[in-house]
């Protein structure tokens, strides 16, 4: 099991600086940062962009993996995010982990103007989105045209540190994504669903498991080939509410068959409200936890 946290971009540099720095000394295997350009109700409030952010957490750690949590087609374009792609993969020293996702409705899909997309819609263009993004990533030059993209001669010069290319996490929870992160994922993310009680969302991410073993075994790929993470705190129960509540969920991710779980930093209200405390209390367990 590895166990990772998000802080959200919603602090200057100066104060979220000491966060990075502490996810790497209490043993946490990744961070992530969230890649909106706003979310929920904080985007009235002080919001920054990822990838400058995990720019700046690779200049303050040196060991823990790096992740947007997660990019995807809202606001993007696959051309100019190779670009950022292959500069964080070289300045944080091949520590980059790309989470990616289908995009979903709310403030990043509507501060642009755009007309609302239907699910359908939302996956046809993430497909583009992952195959042009690849291609860019793993090829010298890369001509597309497509429903939603086109490139022309996109470089990819000198390329990411990683290679082929940094991992590609894909979010997915419905059949059409789960194929894609069968298909083009080196790890896996759910959330699960929205729902009332944590028992029901624990019954849901277990039936989530299944279909995606199944459909990696459609792909011919095996269950070891891709990692499996899990959002603990899509729960009705935030994991670092207690050391025991997060004890709990990372002991039952790892009971189902999930490589890497995720949590998120504690904050003084709103979302993923809490104690630092629990942080550093949980953070001492870290190395039973992950039998390091």
């Amino acid at each position: 099991m590895r166990i990772g946290i998000v802080i959200l971009p919603d602090r200057r540099w100066a104060d979220a600086s000491r966060r990075w720095r502490l996810a790497e000394e209490f043993g946490f295997d990744h961070a992530w940062t969230y890649d909106h350009l706003g979310w929920r109700d904080l985007a009235d409030g002080p919001w920054f962009d990822a990838v400058p952010t995990l720019t700046a957490a690779a200049t303050v750690t040196s060991r823990i993996r790096l992740g947007t949590y997660v990019a995807s087609p809202n606001f993007r374009h696959p051309v100019h995010f190779a670009r950022e792609v292959t500069a964080l993969d070289d300045i944080s020293g091949g520590r980059l982990v790309l989470g990616l996702g289908a995009g979903g409705t709310g403030f990043d899909s509507a501060v642009l103007g755009a007309p609302e997309l239907t699910p359908r819609a939302r996956v046809d263009r993430f497909t583009e989105f992952l195959e042009l993004l690849d291609g860019i990533l793993r090829q010298p030059s890369t001509t597309w045209s497509g429903s939603w993209y086109s490139a022309v001669g996109a470089r990819n010069h000198p390329g990411p540190v990683q290679q082929p290319r940094p991992p590609f996490v894909v979010a997915a929870n419905g059949p059409r994504a789960l194929r894609l992160a069968a298909r083009h994922g080196d790890g896996w993310v759910t959330t699960g669903p929205q729902v009332d009680s944590a028992e029901e969302w624990w019954r849901a991410v277990t039936e989530i498991r299944d279909r995606f073993h199944a459909t990696l075994e459609a792909a011919g790929r095996p269950l070891d080939s891709v990692d499996r993470y899990l959002n603990l705190d899509s729960s009705p129960v935030y994991s670092m509410s207690s050391v025991d509540a997060f004890t709990d969920a990372a002991g039952r991710a790892g009971e189902l068959g999930f490589t890497d779980v995720i949590t998120h930093w504690p904050r003084e209200s709103s979302w993923y409200a809490g104690d630092e405390k629990v942080l550093e209390a949980v953070a001492a367990e870290l190395p039973r936890l992950t039998d390091r």
